[in-house]
């Protein structure tokens, strides 16, 4: 049995294609010998800075405290690692959003190009692979750690305009990866052909007979996660059919740039149903690497829904003496977090297929930003946090470095999960090697 294909047995069984992607993942269904534990990566991004004073813990090591940023993540205190002075030090073409935004994965210079930002020379996209993708060619080269897609992109209201400021993975040079973030197209890629999404007849319907056939072929085990799954995917069809009834999912691309965008007040719930299929999609072992990418760089997004009419980058803009604005900024890195947090506990309340423990004891999930501080446009202290596990890096601890170079960062998340890499992005500012967070 374990020689078989997993498609030629399922195809023995009279189980349909449609019936794959829920069955993906789950070794007991062709008696495969265990496999290791899964390590994964999901990268969340959050524009236009932070603010230092409400997001920076004031101690080192594990006995910090979390200002208010961060307290919408104080249960995973004891899985976290919050790191202060990672910068970007990535110089070139291109402003420091531009900058901030396409070389926050890749690590190296901008390419030569015509587009104009808020200061310094014009430039174009990366020059080189993200770090996502990186390890997504490097999991998918092996054949334990081969999966259906290797990375997923998703996205939360970012603008279907392309350009520096809105991408941040990147295949290799000038070669941008574009986030998703109508959760309808997700559902497409990851379970096939749906039904008209205005009825949005629901897709388990055409597999049901299939699923309960093969469910007498299974660990009970596997057939909690399967049931699992299934009801997710029902529960988030529920959910796209409300947010319609609410906005609609499509961004035009804006006719002036970059003042204009696409006020989307059902974000709140598209956010929260891109991580449950994100979650769901890893769980079910579709891919190991994930990004989730909200917004874009100098982004105007309006978040009515927290009081806030401003533009997110205008108010970024405004200085820390300024009341208002500041106090509209923090409800909007709050916000961010707690959908970290939603992240964080969706994969613990998730159990593993194998191994025991949750998704999220082999899950390493990175916030970060593309400023430090979004009116002084700083790339140095570019917010980091960790939280998770499969990489080896000892958590529960809040640590600070003097200005380490990202490149660094990204080497000890490689290094963590079996990829060596040595260098990573531009070379010289590779020194010291990967960054010691065991």
């Amino acid at each position: 049995m374990k020689n078989l294909y997993r498609r030629e047995f399922l195809r023995d069984l009279g189980i349909s294609a449609g019936a794959l992607p829920f069955l993906a993942g789950l070794p007991s269904l062709t008696g495969a010998p265990t496999p290791q534990r899964k390590q994964r990566l999901i990268i969340m991004f959050s524009p236009n800075g932070t603010l230092p004073n409400e997001f920076w813990p004031d101690q080192e090591g594990a006995d910090f405290s979390f200002k208010s940023i961060l307290k919408p993540l104080e249960a995973f205190k004891d899985k976290m690692l919050i790191l202060h002075g990672i910068a970007n030090k990535v110089k070139g073409d291109g402003d420091s959003h531009m900058r901030g935004m396409s070389c926050l994965l890749t690590c190296d210079e901008l390419l030569k190009g015509n587009i104009m930002g808020g200061g310094g020379n014009p430039a174009g996209w990366a020059s080189s692979i993200s770090i996502d993708q990186e390890l997504k060619n490097f999991l998918q080269s092996r054949k334990e750690t081969k999966t259906r897609f290797g990375s997923l992109e998703f996205g939360v209201a970012v603008p279907e305009r392309a350009d520096p400021w809105t991408r941040m993975c990147y295949a290799g040079g000038n070669q941008p990866v574009a986030p998703i973030d109508d959760p309808h197209q997700i559902l497409k890629k990851v379970y096939g052909k749906m039904k008209d999404k205005d009825s949005l007849v629901s897709i388990l319907d055409d597999v049901r007979d299939d699923l309960k056939r093969i469910s007498s072929k299974l660990s009970a085990r596997d057939k909690a996660l399967l049931d699992q799954h299934m009801t997710l995917v029902r529960s988030m069809e529920q959910d796209l059919a409300e947010a319609d009834k609410q906005g609609k999912l499509a961004h035009p691309v804006p006719q002036v740039d970059p003042s204009i965008e696409l006020v989307n007040d059902n974000t709140p719930q598209i956010s929260r149903i891109q991580i449950d299929l994100l979650v769901n999609s890893l769980a079910n072992d579709m891919a190991r690497i994930g990004t989730l990418q909200y917004m874009r760089s100098v982004g105007m997004a309006q978040m009515r829904w927290l009081g806030v009419e401003e533009g997110h980058h205008s108010l970024s803009h405004d200085p820390d003496d300024k009341k208002d604005s500041y106090e509209k900024l923090l409800k909007i890195n709050t916000w961010f977090a707690g959908e970290f947090a939603y992240l964080a506990k969706r994969l613990s309340e998730t159990p593993e297929a194998t191994g025991g423990g949750s998704m999220l004891d082999n899950t390493l999930l990175v916030w970060t930003n593309e400023l430090g501080k979004g009116n002084t446009h700083t790339l140095d202290n570019i917010p980091y946090i960790m939280i998770g596990g499969g990489c080896g890096f000892k958590m529960g601890r809040s640590l600070k470095f003097d200005k380490a170079a990202h490149n660094r960062l990204w080497m000890a998340v490689a290094q963590g999960m079996g990829h060596d890499l040595q260098t990573f992005g531009k070379k010289e500012l590779c020194e010291g090697g990967a960054l010691a967070l065991s």
